[in-house]
């Protein structure tokens, strides 16, 4: 159904501070242990934000696996061998600068204190060039903890989480086991497990979606950097000839991707980064125009063939293809595609929440999912709560729906308030049982973007639904 609009949009500043208490106050996102006072950049999500964030995967899984020939999906341990992290770069390189407040002793990163005073730390600087940057601009920084400005030199910090599996917390230096900084590797080490198993050839993908854990010494900016975080990673095995080719076709698609989950093109833009891995042929970043700024959604890299060379070496296991035609036998280069599932959450939340101006001089705020990824896809009303007979056939009605679509059934407050409900927390489709349903058996469907309603058989209810929220 096409419908028309008959509200006038008005614009409205979605500051950060707005989608946090949005989140909270709709059973969205919460402060992890807020109880016991907050345990820093961690989250937990409630039960709406559940549903959109599984949406938000269910969708990505769908694109990237589901609708392709050539890929298949994985899920690997958070916890591996810790080799794999020698191999990967990680225990050596995988760190962020920071500096020490020398009243308080608190920590902070250096490129987020750059960032707050305007100036661009690109992750890819060496040990020098970020010192360099901190002492010209460290006279303007202060201690967020006790405000004072003198700092000790920058260093490096590493942001891997070790842990003590199988071992005493004592013999934690001496073998450290690791919770996964990224879980890109776990792909790599099952390359040849996958490849034997599933018959795939090159080229084809592998697709994962799991937890990732990062040591970040000050996160924030709400859920976009956390330290417990999910990543849908994919990573597309291909001859070294076609590496560039299939990485081009690959940026194209991601790109499509997040048009397709709702986000405005205006609020999308490419960034190359400025300064590339030793290993890599290219890397962009697909940004998104967060409350916070232009921020990084999606990372996607020309990688080359430095992971599989890299566990190759370190496992001695001859990670290599052969191709069953040619009989000509390569180390595959990958290209990647990363996300962070919080980060995709931010960004839909952001982008759905609109403030109205009705007609009628009212206001409301609507929040404009993308029908596949909503959290209640129908609310079911009955009129009146006080009515036996409506609210029976509402349940009917109501259990019918429920094993199909995620239902919500509400019986608090007037028909209108239900409405604004509703929309509040963007259900796509509302549902009123009236008196007019216990004679003929039709309901009303209102819409929440156009706020149109219309009378439909109950009989027929399965396949509308079916079709709008498709």
């Amino acid at each position: 159904m096409e419908y028309t609009p008959h509200y006038n949009l008005t614009s409205f500043m979605k500051d950060l501070k707005t989608i946090v208490n949005y989140s909270k106050s709709k059973g969205f996102i919460f402060p992890s242990s807020e109880i016991y006072g907050g345990f820093s950049a961690i989250y937990d999500f409630g039960p709406l934000g559940t549903e959109l964030k599984n949406n938000v995967k269910h969708l990505w899984w769908k694109e990237m696996v589901w609708e392709n020939k050539n890929v298949v999906g994985l899920d690997s341990s958070i916890f591996m061998h810790p080799k794999i992290w020698e191999a990967s770069g990680h225990v050596s390189g995988f760190s962020d600068p920071l500096v020490e407040c020398q009243s308080c002793n608190t920590r902070i990163r250096v490129d987020h204190a750059l960032e707050d005073q305007g100036v661009e730390a690109d992750d890819k600087m060496t040990q020098e060039e970020i010192t360099q940057l901190f002492e010209k601009h460290k006279a303007q920084i202060t201690c967020p903890e006790c405000k004072a400005s003198s700092f000790t030199s920058p260093r490096q910090f590493n942001l891997l989480v070790k842990s003590n599996l199988g071992n005493f917390t004592e013999d934690m230096n001496k073998s450290p086991v690791y919770l996964r900084g990224e879980t890109c590797q776990g792909i790599y080490v099952n390359f040849l497990n996958v490849l034997n198993s599933m018959r795939v050839k090159v080229p084809f993908g592998i697709a994962q979606i799991g937890k990732a854990f990062r040591n970040e010494v000050t996160a924030r900016q709400f859920v976009f950097r956390t330290r417990e975080f999910e990543q849908m990673e994919f990573q597309y095995f291909t001859h070294p000839k076609d590496d560039i080719e299939e990485y081009e076709k690959l940026k194209k698609e991601r790109w499509n991707f997040w048009i397709k989950m709702g986000l405005s093109e205006k609020n999308l833009q490419w960034k190359r980064h400025p300064k590339l891995a030793f290993y890599a042929k290219d890397a962009y970043d697909i940004e998104y125009n967060y409350p916070i700024g232009w921020k990084e959604l999606e990372g996607v890299h020309a990688r080359g063939n430095y992971d599989l060379s890299q566990h190759d070496k370190f496992s001695e296991a001859k990670i290599t293809y052969t191709d069953p035609v040619t009989k000509e036998t390569f180390t595959p280069h990958v290209a990647e595609a990363s996300s962070g599932v919080e980060r995709a959450v931010f960004a839909i939340l952001c982008e759905a929440y609109t403030h109205e101006e009705l007609d009628n001089g009212e206001s409301r705020i609507v929040m404009k999912f993308n029908k596949q990824l909503a959290p209640i896809k129908v609310a079911v009303l009955p009129l009146l709560s006080s009515n036996s007979d409506l609210v029976k056939k509402a349940n009917e009605i109501f259990d019918t729906l429920r094993s199909k679509f995620m239902c919500q059934f509400d019986v608090t407050g007037s028909i209108g308030k239900r409405y604004r409900r509703q929309d509040e927390i963007g259900t796509p489709l509302c549902i009123t049982i009236d008196f007019d349903t216990l004679k003929d058996n039709t309901v009303t469907i209102r819409d929440r973007d156009s706020m149109k309603q219309q009378r439909i058989s109950v009989d027929k209810l399965e396949s509308l639904l079916r079709e709008e929220l498709s």
